[in-house]
């Protein structure tokens, strides 16, 4: 069956740039942001990986690890880590998992579980749909899934906003409004009644509807 939110995420043992990992273990108590990518020196996911490599220590802060995944060897992608680096200003500094057997694409759902062949013998439109981001939190359930087009580059400004909104929202009984951002007022959930609320948040909030009740953003 295909992944969905909220779903306990796959465990898998695999080799990486920065040595073998078991996947559970090495989330440990972080949340993680994983990305894949359909195949090494291709020049949307060099722009990609590179600019995460800048991004990473803004993820830490909020104690979430970064990996990547591309279906080649480890190899090729320390060969490739040097393209990065040149044409992008930022070295890679953060694990990559080498899949060329499709093991972690297919565990993912992001490949056809039929799909095989060799690494070498594929090519990234054979991977295309292994362009997917998955955030997902100490508790190893998957709180965010987005699956790309080829010929998209993702905007990790915003997987950074929702990792902000799944944050908070798993400490406190609110949603984030559209396109809410840091220290913007967010919404008590329905399933808090008035009462709940009121001692809650004893300031109160603003409803221009019944069902819309905005508060600032707890601390």
């Amino acid at each position: 069956m295909p992944l969905q939110i909220g779903d306990q995420v796959p465990d898998f043992t695999a080799e990486t740039t920065e040595g073998t990992i078991n996947f559970h273990e090495w989330i440990g108590d972080s949340w993680v942001m994983l990305f894949s990518h359909p195949k090494d020196f291709t020049p949307v996911c060099t722009t990609e990986l590179g600019y995460m490599a800048k991004m990473k220590p803004e993820f830490e802060k909020r104690n979430c690890k970064v990996i990547g995944l591309s279906i080649d060897s480890i190899q090729d992608h320390h060969e490739w880590a040097k393209d990065i680096e040149e044409t992008q200003g930022h070295a890679l500094n953060y694990p990559l998992i080498g899949d060329t057997d499709l093991q972690v694409a297919k565990l993912f759902s992001m490949i056809h579980p039929n799909a095989s062949g060799k690494a070498k013998e594929r090519t990234a439109a054979d991977n295309a749909t292994v362009r997917s981001v998955f955030i997902i939190g100490p508790d190893k359930a998957i709180k965010l899934m987005i699956t790309y087009p080829m010929s998209t580059g993702r905007n990790f400004d915003e997987v950074l906003r929702v990792l902000d909104s799944v944050q908070l929202t798993a400490k406190h009984k609110v949603a984030t409004p559209v396109n809410w951002q840091q220290g913007e007022d967010v919404i008590i959930v329905p399933a808090v009644s008035d009462d709940e609320a009121k001692k809650q948040f004893p300031n109160g909030w603003k409803a221009p509807k019944p069902y819309i009740r905005l508060v600032p953003q707890p601390q």
